[in-house]
């Protein structure tokens, strides 16, 4: 017989799979091909094929928007929202509308193009995690803007278009429904029980040690009890910080190390599976929420979302976390 599991945070339910799960030989994992690097906008010498660059980690003695970066971040050529004008809040009728006001960068992680983050050395994963709180140190300057939402789409099936090694970053005027309905859940346990949701989480993981892939002096890696999808992994700083820029030098390192061991562990269990990663963190240019933790949550794209998940808002995981876990941890890196 399946299981009905309720998250706590925002009281999504999701139907597992305990009687017989499924295990990593039993999902169509849909290869990944490099295309030919010749033609690909983010591989070193075609610096011209994108938008100029915004900023970067570069060699010393080499000129923007040339060879010579490391991590290299662009407008986004295709914008889901543009950054000049004003919002322009207005109503028709029953509907809100608003201009089309945000940003929309590209992070190009690496020059290498056929590379991705488990493949690399630490400290080029270091200057990535860096960049990413650069910008958004840069991009909350601007008081329009909401919410940071960054995230990665690995292989064609996750929604990349680009095989390249690169994430995404999108400020948006508003903070959106699933992360408002995360922050909204937690503040409603803050407020009841004076404690942080996710530090309680944690605190049970470390004690059921049931489900915890990783840990280390800074940060702990698990499948969490209510996982939307087969492998889902969070990775979350012990120490309870609201907002991913409050990292320090010394956790950005643990988080290197800990986020390639992840996505490593994933790519040798699951055969190199398409996977999307998203930060959350909490929202800038507004009321501070005590209740909120900044985590990554990994999710390997293994099954796809159908009628069902989208008649009811449950999901249904094929594998549990409680036997997914044994597969990562088991996988030879």
């Amino acid at each position: 017989m399946s299981e009905l599991r309720r998250d706590p945070i925002v009281g999504r339910w999701v139907i597992v799979d305990v009687e017989n799960p499924k295990a990593p030989q039993d999902f169509l994992v849909e290869p990944h091909h490099y295309e030919d690097s010749t033609n690909c906008p983010f591989c070193y010498g075609n610096e011209y094929m994108t938008p100029p660059e915004i900023q970067a980690f570069r060699h010393e003695k080499t000129l923007i928007n040339r060879a010579g970066w490391q991590v290299r971040v662009v407008p986004n050529k295709f914008p889901a929202l543009q950054i000049e004008g004003d919002l322009d809040r207005r109503g028709i009728g029953l509907f809100d509308m608003t201009n089309g006001i945000g940003a929309h960068e590209v992070i190009i992680e690496t020059p290498y193009h056929t590379k991705d983050i488990p493949d690399l050395e630490l400290d080029e994963i270091e200057k990535i995690l860096e960049m990413y709180c650069m910008r958004f140190k840069d991009l909350e300057k601007d008081k329009r803007f909401k919410y940071i939402m960054l995230f990665k789409n690995f292989g064609s099936s996750a929604g990349a278009t680009i095989d390249h090694n690169h994430t995404q970053l999108i400020a948006l005027p508003m903070i959106p429904k699933n992360v408002l309905e995360e922050i909204t859940g937690a503040s409603k346990y803050y407020e009841y029980r004076d404690r942080c949701i996710f530090c309680d989480i944690i605190r049970q993981e470390l004690e059921e040690k049931e489900r915890i892939l990783s840990q280390n002096k800074n940060f702990i890696s698990f499948c969490p009890y209510v996982s939307r999808s087969p492998f889902e992994t969070w990775i979350m700083p012990r120490a309870h910080k609201l907002s991913y820029c409050e990292i320090s030098k010394e956790e950005i390192g643990d988080l290197a190390k800990m986020l390639k061991e992840v996505l490593r562990r994933m790519k040798v269990a699951l055969g190199d599976p398409s996977y999307n990663f998203i930060l959350h963190t909490a929202p800038i240019n507004s009321e501070e929420r005590p209740g909120y933790h900044w985590h990554i949550e990994v999710m390997p794209r293994l099954s796809r979302i159908a009628g069902f998940e989208w008649g009811t808002g449950f999901y249904a995981v094929a594998t549990p976390p409680e036997v997914a876990i044994r597969y990562l941890k088991e996988a030879r890196i």
